[in-house]
């Protein structure tokens, strides 16, 4: 099997285990009393981003062959994993936050410093086998969307997305990439550390990267926008569901369906990966990221003027978009990380890039949403279907604002000279 089949089952299996439960878990969470805590099980991806892949890419740089790593979290984050979907299962809906949160929370610790460190494996074995990360990469990651959306079929169509079950399922995709891992080419690690000051030695060097103008500015904006990653993951199933307490939409596909309507979303994503490698090349990072963050402002402004009904292709241009304001960020991102670092500190570089992102963009962007949700949708007292649709697209509006902001600041202060042979 070549090495670029190997890579594509990994990434495959890596957004699988995500995608099990990442957009339906809001919608379990609403099932069981939790409707005003989702903001917490989403934000808790973010902090655990704060210190687990840079950490897990220092001890990856350091002492662990990346792909061993890779296999010992997942084989921890799908134990954890199963852990929470029996608690959930046998509680049924008298789910104690507490409890479900804690063992929630000790799987993502483990699987988000994953994804990091996946791209971090695909990019020393194509390194070692001569192969250019831009041009082979991109259409390995996009297996990866591509088994987010299989995973996310499944547990709509399997009857999984407002129950526990779908934990259950993500931790045996977990324990099928975990031993897979190993089956992978050894990634190498730099062990030389006698006469290195003790930052060297843990990697932590990585942060120096702040004190180049350009990589600094280029991180800031990274958590700015940020912000805006789990927002639509948190909260897109709970508000198209919100439709069925209005008669005219309760029977729609989009609202007996949620999960295969957003998966749409990651459809595009496919797509628009395949777009990076030409749009990096033609117009550099700075006008990518630029499109990325338009795309957000439009995936939120058309998740606000649409509903599931006869407004339904508005949602669907959000869902199109999304594509754009997804892949355009992180993954561009991920590779302009890649080729602006030294080889030494690339597995730390990817988990700094991580931990402004997923980090602490992903906590407060999160936390931050929650409350305006909880202020004009979960805080109605006894408001009708329309009303509360009504607060949601309030709610949209204004993220759809902060995203505009964050793109203006971005095309002013974020300078970078475009050289289409180094992109």
């Amino acid at each position: 099997m070549s090495l670029k089949i190997r890579l594509t089952v990994m990434n495959f299996l890596e957004f699988a285990v995500w995608g099990a439960y990442l957009t339906s878990m809001g919608s379990y969470l609403a099932q069981v009393g939790q409707a005003e805590n989702i903001g917490w099980f989403y934000s808790v991806q973010g902090i655990v981003s704060l210190f687990m892949p840079a950490l897990i890419g220092i001890i990856a740089d350091r002492w662990v062959e990346g792909q061993k790593l890779l296999g010992i979290c997942h084989f921890l984050a799908g134990a954890f994993m199963f852990a929470a979907s029996y608690y959930g299962t046998t509680a049924g809906a008298d789910v104690v936050f507490s409890t479900l949160f804690s063992l929630y929370t000790l799987s993502v610790a483990f699987f988000m410093p994953t994804i990091a460190l996946s791209n971090s494996v695909a990019y020393s074995v194509l390194d070692r086998a001569g192969m250019d990360t831009v041009k082979h990469f991109p259409p390995i990651r996009v297996f990866g969307t591509v088994g987010f959306i299989c995973s996310m079929w499944v547990v709509d169509l399997g009857g999984m997305q407002q129950n526990a079950l779908q934990f259950a399922f993500s931790g045996i995709l977990s324990f099928i990439l975990a031993f897979y891992v190993f089956t992978l080419p050894a990634c190498p690690v730099d062990r030389e550390g006698g006469s290195k000051s003790l930052s060297e030695a843990l990697g932590l060097q990585a942060f120096r990267l702040f004190k180049i103008k350009k990589m600094a500015v280029f991180f800031i904006f990274s958590m700015l926008l940020g912000i805006c990653l789990q927002i639509t993951n948190g909260f897109a199933n709970p508000f198209i569901s919100s439709f069925s307490q209005i008669p005219e939409y309760a029977d729609t596909f989009g609202v007996q369906h949620a999960n295969i309507l957003i998966s749409l979303s990651q459809i595009s994503e496919t797509l628009c990966i395949l777009l990076i490698p030409f749009f990096l090349h033609r117009f550099g990072i700075k006008i990518v990221m630029l499109m990325a963050m338009i795309a957000w402002v439009l995936r939120f402004a058309f998740f606000a003027m649409g509903d599931p009904g006869t407004g339904v292709w508005l949602f669907i241009l959000s869902m199109i978009v999304y594509g754009v304001a997804f892949d355009f960020f992180n993954v561009s991102g991920s590779l302009f990380v890649d080729k602006e670092t030294d080889i030494h500190i690339r597995s730390s570089a990817q988990g700094l890039f991580m931990v402004m992102t997923n980090g602490l963009g992903a906590t407060i962007g999160t936390l931050g949403a929650q409350m305006v949700i909880n202020k004009y949708v979960y805080n109605l007292q006894d408001a009708t279907g329309h009303e509360i649709v009504e607060g949601w697209s309030t709610c949209w509006y204004l993220f759809a604002a902060y995203a505009l902001v964050v793109a203006v600041l971005f095309a002013f202060v974020f300078h970078y000279k475009h050289v289409p042979e180094k992109q």
